[in-house]
């Protein structure tokens, strides 16, 4: 395990470039210490991990969190093929190549848990470990869809492919209701103003929607299972993903696997739960031989 410090240290990497992008990075912790790249979701910011960050700091962690490609000022590219999995995966191993990282430990929460999906077995060599808080492996949640009621509960996915009219979700008067869904499923107001600051900046929420509107150029059967230790968190009280696919994605690991359900946690696990967020990933970690994973 990384040896424990103060946890104030901060970093001078502020950006870091890809694609003809540049991205928007946060670095805390010891320069030397061991990495972990925390990535965040929809429609949130680098700014879902400030709770957890601190804690992982202070034992040693140097942690990257990167506002990712279409929420970054520098990296909104135009068109939805810009968005593909492969694309945003790439875009993390260029963040730990420039960091110096050879290996890294990754943890993703909502959308940032997919790209972590993808990183554990498309760039295996790179991994040490991954966590993802929310998101089940794509191939769990794709056999969700017909065999449980998910379908239901991803009903936006559907109405974030239409052209033009998801934007007014970000813009008054449809920010109110935008608002007030979120904040019943659990967002705090203060992380809401955060990420809707960002996200009201020109160019912002078509880049945070093309995520999705690039799932058609992404097929799930081109993603094999997480070939490194990994660690998946699932809130019971989730209102955007059922518990089907939760339970099922255990098939999709050939790694040491741990599966942890929070029966009171809700979709913002690293903003409501960071510090079970931060002990669960610690005990991940320590639970390889050399602290640092590895398959």
């Amino acid at each position: 395990m990384p040896v424990a410090g103060t946890g104030e240290e901060h970093g001078d990497m502020e950006s870091y470039e890809h694609d003809g992008l540049r991205f928007d990075v946060t670095e805390s912790g010891p320069p030397d210490g061991p990495v972990v790249i925390a990535l965040h979701g929809f429609p949130a910011t680098h700014h879902s991990w400030h709770a957890v960050t601190p804690i992982l700091t202070a034992v040693g962690f140097r942690v990257l969190a990167p506002d990712q490609r279409g929420y970054s000022p520098g990296a909104r590219p135009k068109g939805r093929r810009a968005y593909r999995l492969d694309r945003l995966a790439a875009d993390v191993v260029a963040l730990a190549d420039q960091a110096g990282a050879e290996r890294f430990h990754v943890i993703g929460h909502d959308w940032g848990g997919a790209v972590a999906w993808a990183l554990a077995d498309w760039h295996a060599e790179r991994v040490l470990s991954m966590t993802s808080l929310a998101t089940p492996h794509p191939k769990a949640m794709l056999r969700s869809m017909v065999r449980s009621t998910q379908l239901l509960h991803s009903w936006y996915m559907a109405y974030f492919q239409l052209p033009g009219l998801p934007e007014l979700s970000f813009r008054p008067p449809g920010l109110r209701t935008f608002r007030r869904s979120l904040l019943r499923s659990g967002l705090s107001e203060a992380d809401f103003d955060i990420y809707m600051e960002l996200l009201g900046q020109p160019g912002a929420a078509t880049g945070a929607l093309n995520w999705y509107r690039a799932l058609p150029f992404t097929k799930p059967s081109t993603l094999g299972p997480s070939r490194v230790p990994t660690l998946y968190v699932y809130g019971a009280a989730d209102f955007a993903l059922g518990r089907y696919a939760a339970d099922l994605t255990g098939s999709f690991v050939t790694g040491r696997y741990r599966y942890e359900v929070l029966p009171e946690a809700g979709h913002w696990i690293p903003e409501n739960n960071a510090a079970i967020v931060a002990d669960l990933f610690l005990q991940h970690v320590a639970g390889s031989a050399d602290g640092e994973g590895g398959a």
